[in-house]
């Protein structure tokens, strides 16, 4: 097929259909009309996209961990565990390695390695592999929404699994998918790829079933500026409201000033509705996610928690919808189950207490709102001029160009030539712009704020700050200042 962004006809979308179920023989078990029927059974406590909803209207920050073992029994334990001791909102399966590359063989190979072994050799949960009836085994085990959540640049499969299953949200896209976590995967493969998987949901929301879709919002997790990350979900949302899908998530992660997160959700979500409206979307249902600190954590646990605890302030101060929580045990690995609860329980306890709160509007955050929305609205209009309108054409064309740059990222087909810093207050900048096209005074905004740095620390505006700034959190600080 060639890309373009345009709602797959039926018999675009069931031709390719037939390609994908033969991906695995567990293909075989998703029956549309059955998935469909079983799907409507499903009580609203247990829909994620009416879960979300029904936060929004209450003006109330939901929390969700990430977790996924390789092996069924121990997987449901792990997710009840996470629901009743830790107190989630909403529950992940977080997937397994091999499943986001497709290897669904070597990935067969780790559950019989891991039966043998008594515990999980994966580093998540097979989703394929389990198939439809394992799947349905797991959201019929536990009592809350479930969400797919992985880093697979094709997700097809696994999308038609967990959704004929009752999974009813789906992490990922065409870009926050691809850039972020593979080499040599081209962009149009995965927008096409991910144009099926928001083409699945659109017909699910044709049959009157709500499914929600999330694209992936900390990206390579590591410095990135707002509005980078924005202009990215902003892009694949607009692209899975093409295909039909009517709840979308977009998503941010934690930079670290709080001024900058809270204007960073808030940006995103106006800017966002503005334009779904503009395109002709009005009708999607959008709600926010707040990534809690993706960087390196410090290895104390007592440390790790005013991190993540930090995280939960912002995202209740900023009023993101739900917020994905880290655990005491980031530095050291996967955490155990009982760190997992302990992530969710201080979150909950910071969102308790700042429940009904939110940032005032200062200057400053006004500012900061307005500098973020100019920067993005520079890319994303300036990928619809590329594409000739065609916003996943241009999508293509603009990564080619530059025109959006997602710092330290494996895809040879990122540009690479953007570089951030941030600047004295912690708030993160634009080093380097690359091809980014921004206007002359957002670039003097950029600079202006990194020589107020550079002054400061009495030491030239350069890419040593860059790499400061990467190790300063493990270390105990936000910005990276040289050592004395």
């Amino acid at each position: 097929m060639e890309l373009k962004n345009k709602k797959w006809t039926e018999e675009e979308f069931f031709k390719t259909r037939e390609e994908v179920l033969a991906q695995w023989p567990t293909g075989k078990e998703v029956d549309l009309q059955e998935a469909i029927d079983y799907n409507k059974k499903i009580p609203a406590h247990k829909n994620f996209a009416k879960k979300l909803m029904e936060a929004k209207e209450a003006g109330i920050t939901l929390a969700q961990p990430r977790a996924g073992v390789a092996l069924l029994d121990s997987h449901i334990e792990l997710l009840n565990y996470l629901d009743k001791e830790g107190g989630a909102d909403l529950l992940p399966s977080t997937i397994d390695s091999y499943t986001r590359q497709n290897r669904y063989e070597e990935c067969e190979v780790g559950i019989q390695e891991s039966i043998k072994a008594r515990r999980s050799l994966l580093n998540g949960f097979p989703g394929v592999n389990h198939g439809v009836k394992g799947c349905r085994q797991v959201f019929e085990s536990v009592n809350l929404p479930l969400e797919s959540r992985h880093g697979t640049p094709d997700g097809r499969l696994l999308a038609e699994i967990t959704h004929a299953s009752g999974w009813t949200s789906n992490e990922g896209g065409g870009i926050s998918y691809n850039i972020p976590y593979a080499k040599s995967v081209t962009l149009e493969k995965t927008i096409l790829d991910w144009q099926y998987c928001d083409r699945l949901v659109g017909f699910y929301e044709e049959q009157g079933i709500s499914i929600n879709r999330e694209p992936f919002g900390p990206l390579t997790g590591t410095l990135v500026p707002p509005s980078t990350s924005n202009a990215v979900a902003i892009v694949e949302a607009l692209l899975a409201a093409e295909q039909g899908v009517k709840n979308i998530t977009v998503g941010y992660g934690q930079c670290g000033n709080l001024i900058q997160d809270v204007a960073a959700i808030r940006a995103l979500e106006e800017q966002c509705s503005d334009y779904l409206r503009a395109y002709g979307y009005g009708d999607v249902y959008l709600t926010t996610v707040f990534h809690q600190w993706m960087g390196g954590f410090p290895a104390d646990e007592a440390k790790a928690f005013g991190v993540i605890s930090t995280g939960a302030a912002a995202a209740a101060l900023a009023g993101a919808t739900k917020v994905i929580v880290k655990t005491p045990h980031e530095a050291i690995g996967i955490p155990t189950k009982e760190a997992n609860a302990q992530g969710i329980r201080a979150t909950k306890m910071t969102l308790n207490l700042l429940k009904g709160q939110q940032m005032h509007l200062s200057d400053e955050l006004r500012t900061e709102i307005a500098i973020i929305k100019a920067e993005t609205r520079c890319m994303v209009d300036k990928l619809y001029e590329v594409g000739n309108g065609d916003l996943a054409k241009g999508a293509v064309k603009g990564f080619d160009m530059g025109v959006i740059d997602i710092p330290f990222a494996p895809s040879k087909y990122n540009a690479g030539k953007m570089m951030p810093a941030r600047d004295n207050n912690g708030a993160v900048r634009y080093l380097k712009f690359g091809n980014v096209p921004f206007t002359a005074e957002l670039k003097a905004f950029n600079m202006k704020k990194l020589d107020e740095r550079g002054k400061y620390e009495n030491r030239p505006v350069g890419f040593q700050m860059t790499i400061d700034d990467i190790f300063a959190v493990g270390k105990g600080k936000l910005v990276g200042r040289p050592e004395k």
